[in-house]
């Protein structure tokens, strides 16, 4: 064996070995945050029984890698990414202790929340936008972090010292859930739909296709620019 086949084995046996261990960390909270969704389903709606019955959450198994919940006007989606990633050289992570003791800690298994309209799925509005609400990091020590907006952003980004648990899912749930119902549904400004196609009006007319998402207009905004 030469020295290139040599290091190819060394990193067989390190990296990928290590990554496949995040995948399965990945997986199996996935595997608990569907149980979760469908507890907190329950939960919630065993005390919403006597009210009007179309505020009442519903759980959606949508193949192994996603799941979602529609509460009230929203379409909450789980997502989890089949790859494993490392950060980019400006992310703060690198500040870390845990990362610069060894780099390897930085590789993580990720699960994404987004946040939609429920009637952009009733109608099949493909056009309709949805938002990227957090973001929640697990590696192979099943130590975890979250991103994301407001709520989300507060759970838990002291990576390196807590590990991920039922506990901890739960509150990404109630917090993305908690944060959906407060992120309303805003007009857009007129200038931006003062003039219409006669296609897009037709289209409109016949499917119900007028592009929206939280924040009408929202598409507009600088990708970097919070919102509030």
């Amino acid at each position: 064996m030469d020295k290139i086949q040599k290091q190819i084995v060394n990193t067989l046996k390190e990296k990928s070995a290590i990554k496949q261990r995040v995948y399965d960390y990945t997986v199996s909270a996935f595997g608990i945050l569907k149980e979760e969704l469908k507890n907190t389903v329950e939960t919630i709606n065993n005390e919403l029984k006597e009210n009007d019955k179309r505020v009442l959450l519903e759980y959606k198994d949508r193949g192994y890698f996603e799941a979602e919940i529609k509460v009230a006007g929203d379409v909450i989606v789980f997502h989890m990414h089949t790859n494993i990633f490392e950060f980019e050289n400006s992310h703060n992570i690198w500040k870390t202790t845990y990362i610069q003791k060894d780099r390897l800690n930085s590789y993580c298994g990720v699960i994404n929340v987004y946040n939609f309209l429920s009637d952009s799925f009733k109608y099949n509005r493909l056009d309709d936008l949805g938002y990227l609400i957090g973001r929640l990091f697990i590696n192979k020590d099943e130590f975890f972090f979250v991103e994301g907006k407001h709520q989300m952003a507060f759970l838990q980004n002291d990576f390196g010292n807590i590990k991920i648990d039922r506990n901890h899912i739960k509150n990404v749930i109630d917090s993305a859930i908690q944060y959906s119902l407060e992120f309303d549904l805003l007009v857009p400004p007129y200038k931006y739909v003062e003039q219409v196609t006669v296609a897009q009006i037709n289209d409109t007319i016949n499917k119900s296709k007028v592009k929206t998402g939280k924040r009408l207009g929202f598409q507009f905004y600088s990708k970097d620019e919070e919102i509030k």
